[in-house]
């Protein structure tokens, strides 16, 4: 039975403000208490009384919501992740941006999806997360946590050298524009632009994907979750790129980088009829040949 329901949305644009206050309408109808990211709250009216409570971080909050939806694309869903990290608390998205493996809720969705949430007809995916544990701090307050990936880039035109070793064990110098270490979330997304590996999301494995290799015989790897990554990079200039989801941060050369599973998991919902392999399919568009 769903309480307290948290809405995060980010973007300020007409369609996504359109769904806020769609769900807004739906769960105050049905006397759900609500808890608004306060960006959104300004335009925001529960129709029926007083239902609505505002946060910017949800440890603030009078109670914990039974659940968080995210509106908006993936990106949204990733900074959601950030909010929720070691709360425990289940998150699912609604679509309003583009392709969308982890907001999968459409629009078109929405009514038959909250009547399954109301329903309890679902089940919790537990996603492993990946932990930059050095340069330590890098991303400052927000953790160096990844729901999708790590990745080591070049700054400028010229190419990197990154050195890798797996649990002490060297296992290969790469040549390339940089590297992507990700999750099995994460494995449809950047990773997947590079060839890379699909995996199913309560997949615990480690995947790890050059771009742009110099040398074509290198291929991306999958390793086990329980590894420990270390790295070392060179080049020409001064400093490179690391990258967590969505954040950057410039590094001079000459730091270790260490990569390890984060020791906690995010919980993502999975409606009935929703499930990751029909979300493949439709978002790839498989078996949309006509010789089908």
């Amino acid at each position: 039975m769903l309480e307290r329901v948290a809405i995060y949305g980010k973007e300020d644009n007409s369609r996504t403000r359109d769904v806020i206050m769609r769900l807004i309408n739906e769960f105050c109808g049905s006397g759900i208490r609500i808890q608004l990211y306060e960006q959104q709250a300004g335009k925001a009216v529960c129709p029926c009384g007083d239902l609505i409570e505002t946060f910017t971080d949800l440890k603030d909050l009078s109670g914990l919501p039974d659940l968080v939806l995210s509106v908006g694309g993936d990106g949204t869903f990733l900074e959601t992740m950030l909010k929720v990290r070691d709360l425990g608390i289940p998150i699912a998205g609604i679509n309003t941006g583009r392709l969308g493996f982890l907001a999968n809720i459409s629009e078109e969705e929405i009514n038959h999806s909250l009547d399954l949430l109301y329903k309890g007809d679902y089940e919790i995916i537990k996603r492993s997360l990946l932990e930059l544990s050095k340069p330590e701090d890098l991303f400052g307050n927000s953790g160096s946590i990844a729901l999708n990936e790590i990745t080591i880039q070049k700054a400028d035109l010229s190419m990197i050298t990154i050195n890798v070793y797996v649990d002490g064990t060297y296992l290969n110098t790469y040549w390339a524009d940089g590297l992507i270490v990700s999750t099995a979330t994460g494995s449809t997304a950047y990773n997947l632009s590079v060839g890379g590996p699909i995996l199913s999301p309560e997949d615990e494995s480690i995947i790890i994907s050059p771009i742009s290799p110099h040398n074509l015989t290198i291929r991306p790897i999958v390793i086990s979750g329980k590894c420990r990554l270390k790295m070392t990079v060179e080049g020409r200039i001064k400093e490179f790129l690391i990258t967590c989801d969505f954040r950057s941060r410039r590094v001079e050369f000459g730091k270790d980088i260490e990569i390890v599973q984060s020791g906690c998991k995010i919980n993502t919902v999975n409606l009935k009829g929703l499930d990751f392999y029909s979300t493949l399919r439709n978002k790839l568009m498989w078996g949309a040949d006509k010789r089908n």
